[in-house]
């Protein structure tokens, strides 16, 4: 027998769950279809496992640096079979929270692999989901009002240099590893390449980073890259831009080999581990989309400003949709999408008020267009920048390195991004998003009193060295 609900969310993740969480508040009937654990990706095999790496290495470093502080150890070692003990609790117990919530909101959760069938017996329009059941048992139908696709992403592949789970990994692989490798080279520059390249480094391992583009971080504001690379080189690792893997020269035996063409000229690579950080794709294959009439494009699904799909009871969120893959922006959408089919009028995504981060060592955070976007925009821009170095309590961390970037409009002065590199932006960008969804213009942000000594007052000093008027530089 069918069983009958409101909304059915393929996926189980950050924005699928929280999506069931805002469903749950309207009252509608819903459930939850998840091939692996509820949390999905972020809570398991992405941002919470990587971020208890990072605080591990992150002690780590400041601990080998104690005597700075007047602190006297003893040798510093990493137990790292502790280091994945501690980060398996702490998924454990935010595995435990999100399992609470489902039963809190009386939401259902059919552990399996969903996928939604054409027009049959129980419906004229395509969207009856079978589900095949994890523990084996005869597949469940669910016949649904509306649909959410939430089946996130899976790393992306360089043909002929796919992970065999021993020298070639993706970040799946990494965060099993049982031992810390010697030396590791990351392929890819951007946020998960950098994040890892700063972890391991921390932890001890050789680290060379190879980014195909002309700078690691190639999103971010220019200033942001630099600086990150200029910190990155003074902690040992070794970084190396314009430079293309070739996957045909690849040798596995006690090490991983390669060559790499940089700028016309090959060099040999090698490493005890190669980790593939080259960005993630849709993992959209097996849910049924081919007996639906929805509008796949580049290998993302298509959607409206509501995140519906082509075929309109059946939206689309999160990574599986491309843009912004960032798990608080699926969550957003989950909320934008239930609220449209609950019959509100929700406001769209702004893609310019979503703050992003970067947890290396030093974290980086931004929102709003970079420089070289607020240009091309056609603005006429002033900036203000000021340094950790003249912040007191960036001394008292001993964190001192990185800056505050603030971009505005030169005529209406309006506020057009924010960017920080430098200890704890993760924590501070929360301000300038603030600041963004309120049109606030840097004279406010510097009017608003910022204690001492703190970090945020960076961003006060910031916003007045928009108009040259910083107090402490």
């Amino acid at each position: 027998m069918a069983e009958e609900y409101d909304l059915v969310i393929l996926g189980g993740g950050t924005g699928g769950y929280v999506a069931a969480i805002r469903a749950s508040q309207f009252g509608l009937k819903t459930a939850i279809v998840e091939k692996g654990k509820l949390g999905g990706t972020c809570l398991h095999k992405g941002c919470i496992p990587s971020k208890a790496l990072l605080r591990s290495a992150e002690v780590m470093a400041t601990t080998k640096r104690g005597e700075e502080f007047g602190i006297i150890t003893g040798e510093v070692k990493v137990d790292f079979s502790k280091v994945q003990e501690r980060k398996n609790r702490v998924i454990e117990q935010l595995y435990k929270g999100v399992q609470h919530l489902m039963k809190q909101g009386k939401i259902d959760v059919y552990e399996g692999i969903g996928r939604i069938l054409g027009p049959s017996i129980f419906s004229p329009m395509p969207g009856t989901i079978s589900v095949e059941m994890k523990n084996g048992s005869e597949n469940e139908m669910l016949i649904p009002k509306n649909i959410i696709i939430a089946t996130g992403s899976k790393p992306r592949m360089i043909a002929g240099l796919e992970a065999d789970g021993s020298y070639v990994l993706t970040s799946d692989e990494a965060l099993e590893l049982e031992d810390l490798p010697k030396s590791i080279i990351i392929v890819g520059g951007g946020v998960i390449g950098i994040e890892w390249a700063s972890m391991m480094s921390d932890f001890g391992v050789d680290v060379t980073v190879i980014e195909f583009a002309q700078r690691i971080l190639p999103t971010e504001d220019m200033d942001i890259s630099r600086e990150m690379q200029r910190l990155l080189k003074r902690k040992g690792i070794k970084v190396v831009t314009r430079a293309r893997v070739l996957p045909e020269t690849l040798t596995t035996s006690d090490s991983v080999k390669f060559t790499v063409d940089i700028n016309g000229k090959q060099e040999e690579y090698d490493a005890d581990k190669v980790l593939i950080s080259v960005g993630r794709e849709a993992a959209i294959t097996g849910i049924g989309i081919e007996n639906t009439e929805i509008q796949v494009e580049k290998g993302y699904i298509v959607t409206n400003q509501y995140y519906q799909t082509k075929e309109s009871h059946i939206y689309a969120i999160g990574d599986c949709i491309g843009g912004l893959q960032l798990a608080h922006v699926a969550a957003q959408e989950g909320i934008v999408a239930v609220e449209h089919i609950a019959g509100e009028n929700p406001s769209s995504l702004d893609r310019h008020l979503v703050p992003k981060c970067i947890y290396s060592s030093p974290e980086v955070a931004s929102v709003g267009m970079t420089e070289n976007e607020a240009i091309e925009n056609g603005f006429a821009i002033k900036i203000g920048k000021f340094p950790f170095k003249a912040i007191g309590k960036a001394l008292v961390y001993g964190e001192s390195d990185g800056f505050v970037k603030i971009i505005a409009d030169e005529n209406s002065d309006d506020l057009l991004g924010v960017h920080m590199i430098g200890p704890h932006v993760t924590d501070m960008i929360t301000e300038a998003g603030l600041a963004k969804v309120l049109d606030a213009t840097p004279w406010e942000i510097a009017r608003t009193i910022h204690p001492h000594p703190s970090l945020s007052e960076a961003m006060g000093e910031a916003a007045l060295a928009v108009d040259g008027k910083s107090i402490h530089l």
